[in-house]
């Protein structure tokens, strides 16, 4: 049976509230993931750009006596060039364990807040029809 306008407000609330920590826990996993897998570029870029002349042009020591700008220029093409995979990797790493923990499945849908008696669903307590994936 349907819900009362302020009833269905309350819900609709409560849904949109559940729905955003849903997704600000799948941001919060796809940041994680993605900044461990991408710490090498993320590194090697970094030296890269801070001991070139041209950008930075940092006085460390090792700016000084190991990297030169040929070599901070091969340090930044590196660091680009092994972005794509680790950027692949990463993302199959986000999608196995958003799958594995059924992340995608937590979101519910606002005809909940309508009609009386609807079911919240999440992760394994579902049924078989609303996976979003099989």
């Amino acid at each position: 049976e349907p819900r009362s306008p302020w009833c269905c407000l309350a819900w609709t609330l409560v849904i949109g509230a559940v729905n955003s920590l849903v997704f600000l826990l799948n941001l919060l996993l796809m940041f994680v993931i993605f900044t461990i897998v991408l710490l090498p570029t993320i590194v090697v870029v970094y030296f890269g750009f801070q001991c070139h002349s041209q950008v930075l042009h940092s006085s460390a020591r090792y700016c000084e006596s190991v990297l030169d700008d040929n070599s901070s220029s091969a340090l930044i093409i590196l660091g680009f060039v092994i972005m794509s995979p680790l950027l692949v990797v990463a993302m199959a790493i986000y999608c196995s364990l958003a799958r594995r923990l059924q992340l995608l499945v937590c979101f519910q849908p606002y005809s909940l807040a309508l009609y009386k008696g609807g079911r919240w669903c999440c992760a394994r307590g579902c049924n078989s029809q609303l996976k979003a994936w099989v």
